[in-house]
């Protein structure tokens, strides 16, 4: 079984793809957040330099072993030990106190110096990026070029939450391999690996909250959510006339420390509403489909454009409020 799980169909095709000779040069890595995605683009950089590099044969799996070369050099100091690879994502703001808004295009100019120098371990190089979404427009505008006219025997592994948001001319330049949200199976099994002593009611809480996202789900865990998304439910199934329970979210999001659960939360409330919306039918359905659309486009415009974080969440708890409106309080 793959250290990947959930994901059987889009490895078998990648692999494919390998030991046929049709390896297209990149690869856009596209689903939600928390699923896996940059976890296998970078098991997938290791798989193919070590077999160029002959340290894993043809038929190997995708997950080698981490005792070679390869993966010791891949695995230790964020890549940089590996001649041949390089992982691209954003680094820290101006004051080093928080990542940066997006990866800049000097970070991708600086892809040049891999392509320029000769190969070190094997005929092969790779490039990781997470995420592609990420990258400025000046920064995009660098990568296409780069996709346009691709080095010999180089692959770049796109890791992408929103790939319709891409500028359409990266999209048409990659091979699009999805991975759709992981099943309560593989969701059990990945909190199962990561969290072996939590117990089986509370794991159970998670996977139904966290959408398909196993990283949701253990931020859920780790950030101690759950309060926030009991008032999220509360939201959502009984409205809020007083304005008192989106000024309750908006504290405890936006207090001291909080930025983590600000952010974590950003990215479950969407989540929240999609499994809520499958309880409904009717116009409280449309209600809670709309406050999706909604949420998510304020999840991701949050971070971008720096939005004060008191004003999104209330304006979030808005969002959630709006399921209930015109229907029963349940």
């Amino acid at each position: 079984m793959s250290a990947i799980l959930g994901h059987d169909p889009a490895i078998a095709s990648f692999l494919a793809a390998w030991r046929g000779g049709a390896m297209h040069h990149a690869w856009l890595i596209a689903g939600q957040r928390g699923i896996g995605k940059a976890s296998f683009a970078r098991a997938a950089a290791k798989r193919i330099l070590a077999e160029a590099a002959g340290h894993v044969s043809a038929d190997a799996p995708l997950d080698i072993d981490p005792a070679t070369p390869t993966a010791r050099f891949i695995d230790s100091d964020g890549g940089s030990a590996h001649p041949d690879f390089v992982q691209v994502e954003r680094g820290l703001n101006k004051s080093g106190t928080a990542p940066a808004r997006n990866i800049t295009v000097d970070q991708i100019r600086d892809l040049a110096g891999l392509f320029e120098r000769t190969p070190a371990l094997s005929p092969w190089r790779a490039v990781v990026i997470d995420s592609v979404d990420d990258l400025e427009k000046g920064a995009a505008n660098a990568l296409l070029k780069m996709l346009e006219e691709p080095p010999a025997n180089c692959l770049f592994l796109l890791v992408s939450h929103v790939p319709g948001r891409l500028l359409p001319t990266i999209r048409s330049r990659c091979r699009t391999l999805a991975f759709a949200a992981l099943d309560d199976d593989a969701m059990t099994s990945v909190l199962a690996r990561a969290l072996p002593d939590l117990d089986e009611s509370r794991r159970r809480a998670l996977v139904e909250s966290a959408g398909g996202s196993a990283g949701r789900a253990l931020a859920l865990a780790a950030l101690d959510l759950d309060p926030l998304r009991a008032d999220a439910l509360a939201l959502m199934r009984q409205g809020d006339p007083s304005n008192a329970r989106r000024a309750r979210l908006m504290q405890a999001l936006t207090g001291r420390n909080s930025a983590e659960r600000y952010a974590a939360f950003l990215d479950l409330a969407p989540a929240l509403i999609a499994t809520e919306a499958r309880h409904l039918d009717g116009d409280a359905r449309l209600r809670a489909l709309d406050a999706y659309g909604e949420a998510r486009e304020l999840g991701r415009l949050a971070p971008r454009l720096s939005l004060d974080p008191a004003t999104t969440a209330f304006r979030l708890g808005a969002i959630l409020a709006s399921v209930a409106e015109g229907g029963p309080a349940r």
